[in-house]
């Protein structure tokens, strides 16, 4: 069979950075072990494979591949297939919420347009869960490479999730941030469960709305990741509950990723609520189309 597909590359306005993504806008016929088989083809963090809806209150059925599994939700490949069917016409242009039906469940997308042209999209997440903090700081600095003396004092490395875990470590600068490694065999001891490593400093001069980061998901085929959406709400949601930002501040946070891999991306966060009181999570971006081929498979 004959498969079109669009690469975007997500949370990013210029071409060759931010995140690839393999968008396919017609998935019809595919069964799960294809899909996997493809993704690993093409070889990006992610690919996406689009289906007719499901489920009442949805547009479309849409599932995401790494190349190693299958994820339950995911931002850049929400964000970018966004994008990908406002220019396949798959969205009416000037329509203001898209709804994807993922393995999460429903998930809205709001839109922004100019001259008929999409030009940013805010995917709604679910809420926050949080996990108690984990008690080795020494052993999760060592897991990274670092020592305890470079995470920040008392803030927690705490799991959250807000439809996918990451376990976060506050670093205290952004050197700090681009000398960690990943060890995936120190990293396991540390935890069980496989979950993805999310590293990030603090601006100083920024009232916890600029945030350096990067993050490692070896489990998933990601070694090193240039822009990772599904984190972002749950790092807006650590910046609030532990103090960093507040208030107004709390709707314009914004994760530089990617730097350190040559592919620098820009993540939106907006996050309502307060500390144990958090009541919407918001992560938005640009993304641009670079390439469309077709597979012969």
């Amino acid at each position: 069979m004959s498969l079109s597909y669009l690469h975007y590359d997500v949370f990013t306005s210029e071409p060759l950075a931010g995140n690839q993504l393999a968008v396919f806008p017609d998935a019809r016929g595919l069964n799960t072990a294809r899909m996997q088989r493809l993704a690993r083809e093409m070889n990006f963090a992610e690919s996406t494979f689009v289906f007719p809806s499901e489920q009442q209150g949805t547009d479309v059925r849409m599932r995401i591949f790494t190349p190693y599994i299958e994820m339950p939700m995911a931002g850049h490949p929400t964000i970018g297939s966004t994008f990908a069917l406002a220019h396949t016409g798959g969205i009416a242009a000037g329509a203001q919420r898209f709804v994807f039906g993922l393995n999460v469940g429903p998930i809205s997308v709001d839109l922004e347009w100019r001259n008929g042209a999409l030009t940013f999209a805010w995917m709604t997440q679910l809420p926050p869960v949080f996990t108690p903090p984990l008690a080795s700081r020494a052993a999760a600095a060592t897991a990274i490479g670092l020592q305890e003396s470079d995470l920040v004092p008392d803030l927690p490395v705490q799991e959250i999730t807000c439809g996918v875990p990451f376990l976060f470590v506050p670093l205290r600068d952004r050197a700090t941030v681009d000398r960690a490694v990943g060890d995936v065999r120190a990293f396991k001891n540390v935890v069980p469960s496989d979950v993805p490593i999310f590293l990030f400093a603090v601006d100083p001069d920024s009232l916890g709305q600029s945030v350096y980061s990067r993050m490692f998901a070896p489990d998933f085929g990601i070694i090193e990741d240039p822009a990772t959406g599904g984190a972002s709400g749950p790092l807006g949601c650590y910046l609030v509950q532990h103090g960093l930002v507040s208030g107004e501040a709390a709707q314009k946070i914004a994760s530089y990723q990617g730097v350190a891999m040559g592919r620098p991306s820009r993540i939106h966060i907006a996050i309502t609520g307060r500390p144990n009181a958090i009541t919407k999570v918001r992560v938005g971006g640009e993304a641009v189309l670079v390439g469309r081929g077709e597979l012969v498979v």
